[in-house]
Parts: structure tokens; sequence; C-alpha cells
């Protein structure tokens, strides 16, 4: 196979996939997209362009494994970004495990946190990207490639059908 084949990963290719990332300690399962995601090779990228770089030249109806340094991709962990408060001072709304807020610094620098504990009377919020420091496994399966149309190509991907306004 080459990669004029039309179902191999390529500049200029219509590309379907989903993926699942794994600790590669424990295989614990942290993130699962199983609504398949498209993109135009080459001309955008939907995952880190380490990991994009890896799937040219693949098939369709390939699974790729991919050892991840997330340290390469988000940076190591910064602990300065971990901020637990008094539970009282928080809104009601964001008192649950997993709701994300966008806090502002004194600069006006919008940054998202997660809450990640909430113990007693406190809760965290962590502003590190969940996979920030950790080592993973990126298993990515190739659910379709093709010739992207010149409209896939302009928009980087496929073109929703729209309603007439």
């Amino acid at each position: 196979m080459t990669a004029t084949d039309p179902n191999t990963i390529a500049d200029g290719k219509y590309v379907e996939l989903t993926y699942l990332v794994r600790d590669s300690k424990t295989g614990d399962v942290l993130t699962e997209v199983s609504r398949p995601l498209n993109y135009v090779h080459g001309v955008n990228e939907i995952l880190a362009p380490m990991i994009t770089r890896e799937l040219e030249g693949k098939q369709q109806g390939e699974r790729v494994d991919l050892l991840v340094d997330c340290n390469e991709v988000y940076g190591p962990r910064d602990e300065s970004l971990v901020i637990t408060e008094k539970l009282a001072v928080v809104p009601r709304e964001y008192r649950q495990l997993g709701s994300q807020i966008l806090m502002e610094n004194n600069l006006g620098q919008m940054k998202s946190f997660l809450v990640t504990k909430i113990e007693g009377d406190t809760i965290t919020f962590d502003g590190n990207n969940p996979l920030a420091g950790r080592e993973v496994i990126y298993q990515v399966r190739i659910l379709l490639v093709r010739e992207a149309t010149p409209e896939e190509q302009a928009y980087g991907g496929r073109v929703e059908d729209r309603p007439e306004e």
C-alpha cells in the first residue's frame, strides 16, 4: 500500500476517528471519544500535532496505539493551579465534582478550572489539564479515510447541512 491508496491518511484526506486515552501505568480509561471526530489531514488538527503526525500513512480500519508523554503536550503539572477554598464562598452551581468554572487572574486572563474534590467545608479547583504530567496511551481507531471535497478542504472537516436563513 502506498500513500496514494484512497484509504491511507495523507494531506488532503478526510478522516473520521474515535479514540480513548489510557493511563500507561494503571490501564485506566481516562477519556473516551466514541462519537466520530472528523478533520482534513494537513488542513487542521483535532488531536495534538505529535499524534496527528503519527496517523500519516495509516489505513482506514486500523487501530493505532501511541504512547504519549503528556508533559510534551500539556506541560508538567503546576501545583500553583490547584486552589482550595471554603465551600461557603463558592456559588452553589459550582459545588459539584467535575464542574468547570472560568476564573480570571489579576491580569484579566481567563482560565478554566475543574472541581476535583469536595471535602468537609472545602472545595478544590484544578487548572491543570487532567492529563498534565501523565504518560498515556492514545488508542485511535481510524473509521474512514477518503478524498476530501473542496468544501471540506476549505472548512477543515465535514461541512454540516445548515438550515436556510
